[in-house]
């Protein structure tokens, strides 16, 4: 269905001359518009609350939720691309032309907007100049006293497709203009106060000797800087900065001390005849220390795929590294000092356990951290998180459990609906639910925030395996291990794999996982759970008593009308299954 909506602030750009500079070198002028997006309009557009409604080749349509938003956001790119074509050939320039309106759109099913707001904005852009930005009359008239901008009027113009004239005003080429400053341009001081995580990646260092591959490790370290701009709770400082130190060998604490972060990413990247060789260092700069280290040998028959994989793997290792240390970082503290992201991070190790416990102290860290800041929605999406673990492990009442998760997890998402946990968190207590549809929805709404959570991948896993889909659940956890392959959720991810086993009658595969599983957390009551019902439908009674043993010492409750009631496989007949398999060890 569609929806009308007033006074939608639009932003139209177009790249000046883009077929002559495709035709010049396409593949060329591809990689510069791409690397545009990834370290200049992307985040520049984040920064002015932007949504982009749709791309084209060369060009992009924005929407915003003021026209001073709108206005500062054009005139940030247009002054930033003014200095990165000093001594560039004219030929060779990338240029934009950019229009701005506001008025009455209509929004699709599917997100793009309609109506004559659209239409003007976009003819706009096309009557500026190379450089230029272009208001219509009703966009100037929000912003003429608000801005220290320098206006022309530059008289009524016909615009294809627009039944009256439309008057129209461009932003005086002034450098000297209001510049809003970026995230890059605060001061090293401001961000030292940050309280969340701050992040620099340098350029990776071409040690091959061959120029060409230049543009690989600049694509790359460009890449993870887009993608780590994704991560709700990191602050990353963008491309610009960082590679201002390409081609030296800076000390990494100078580095921090400069840019104001407290970590620091460089990698290398040396070809040795079909091979391509890129490490990557992840490094605390106040202790010197290595927190994270990986190194990837691919074959470079496809280097923009073999980028793209690379960046997706340093990404889904990040996070939980990061994650990790902070944690280390603030165990000095007393919980009682811990400001709101203090707390979500001494959480963490109360909500990664996947095992059974009475301890409340990660609920409690949590609901501290929400009275602390009742908007931070990673707070609310790992409450939600926590209460589905314990219906999952039978520690908590299934309908209060899920019933609050839900609750908690619409919430975050209420609060933030760009923030990949959120997504997770919902995903999950509609898996636990056997709410098949829904669960597979959220997951991939996160996954589309964040293509390189891994955990998502593996939550998508077991909501495939619970519905019986063990081929899709195969699937997922093959993607979640190569983007994670040393995840502090390798238990998990066996148990699930076990769990895909079962449901495809594969029961010898799915002790063998299962048993995994309970070697890396032996108090993981779910794994032993399912590796009493494997063994028990596999004919070894001797290790499927043993497993139910360890399940009731984890889940006392336990018992077939338990399973059949809450036991989140959809499919009666996998249910059936999986209860004989547990009546076999000898559970009533």
């Amino acid at each position: 269905m569609s929806e009308i909506r007033k006074l939608a602030a639009i932003l139209a750009a177009d790249v000046v001359g883009y077929s002559r500079l495709a035709g010049s070198d396409e593949d060329r002028t591809l990689a510069r518009l791409r690397a545009l997006r990834s370290d200049l309009i992307d985040p520049t557009i984040a920064v002015h609350i932007g949504r982009v409604v749709k791309r084209t080749g060369d060009g992009a349509l924005v929407e915003f939720r003021s026209v001073v938003d709108a206005v500062r956001c054009a005139v940030e790119m247009q002054n930033a691309m003014l200095e990165r074509n000093v001594g560039v050939p004219p030929d060779r320039r990338i240029e934009f032309r950019m229009g701005i309106h506001i008025g009455d759109i209509v929004e699709e099913s599917d997100g793009d907007l309609m109506g004559d707001g659209v239409n003007i904005a976009a003819r706009l852009e096309g009557i500026a100049e190379p450089n230029g930005i272009c208001l219509s009359s009703a966009a100037y008239e929000q912003v003429r006293d608000k801005l220290r901008l320098d206006f022309e009027d530059i008289g009524d113009k016909e615009l294809k497709n627009i039944a009256r004239p439309v008057r129209a005003y461009r932003v005086a080429s002034n450098r000297d203009t209001e510049r809003v400053p970026m995230r890059h341009e605060l001061s090293g001081e401001k961000l030292a106060r940050l309280d969340k995580p701050s992040i620099a990646v340098l350029p990776f260092q071409n040690m091959s000797g061959d120029h060409e591959q230049e543009y690989f490790g600049d694509g790359i370290a460009e890449d993870i800087i887009t993608a780590l701009s994704k991560l709700r709770g990191f602050f990353v400082i963008a491309r610009n900065s960082t590679f201002a130190y390409k081609g030296k060998a800076p000390d990494i604490r100078q580095v921090a001390r400069e840019l104001g972060v407290r970590y620091v990413l460089e990698g290398s990247v040396r070809k040795a005849g079909e091979r391509l060789r890129v490490t990557g260092q992840l490094i605390d700069a106040a202790s010197g220390s290595h927190i994270w280290a990986e190194r990837y040998d691919r074959p470079a028959s496809d280097i923009f795929t073999l980028q793209d994989e690379i960046t997706a793997s340093v990404v889904a290792a990040i996070e939980p590294q990061v994650y990790a240390a902070e944690n280390l970082r603030l165990q000095s503290k007393p919980p009682e000092s811990l400001d709101a992201w203090g707390c979500v991070v001494r959480a963490m190790p109360f909500i990664w356990t996947w095992v059974s416990q009475s301890d409340d102290t990660g609920i409690n860290l949590l609901k501290r951290a929400i009275e602390l800041d009742p908007g931070y929605a990673r707070a609310h999406s790992l409450l939600a998180w926590i209460f589905a673990t314990r219906v999952m492990l039978g520690n908590m009442d299934y309908e209060r459990g899920m019933s609050d998760g839900l609750v908690v997890a619409q919430r975050a998402i209420d609060l933030d609906p760009e923030d990949p946990w959120a997504h997770l968190a919902a995903g999950y207590v509609f898996t636990l639910s056997r709410r098949f549809g829904p669960a597979v929805e959220e997951l991939n709404e996160a996954l589309q925030r964040n293509p390189s959570f891994a955990l998502a991948r593996t939550i998508l896993a077991v909501a495939y395996g619970y519905a019986g889909l063990a081929d899709e659940g195969y699937y997922q956890l093959d993607i979640a291990r190569q983007l994670s392959p040393r995840d502090y959720s390798q238990a998990a991810s066996f148990s699930i794999e076990g769990l895909c086993h079962l449901v495809a009658y594969r029961y010898d595969e799915a002790v063998t996982a299962e048993r995994r599983a309970v070697q890396l957390r032996p108090d993981f009551g779910a794994a032993w759970r399912t590796l009493a019902a494997s063994a028990g439908l596999a004919g070894d009674l001797d290790l499927a008593r043993r497993g139910l043993a360890e399940c009731r010492r984890l889940q006392p409750s336990i018992s077939i009308a338990w399973v059949e009631k809450y036991y989140p496989l959809i499919r009666a007949e996998d249910r059936s299954r999986y209860m004989e398999g547990l009546s076999r060890a000898g559970l009533e």
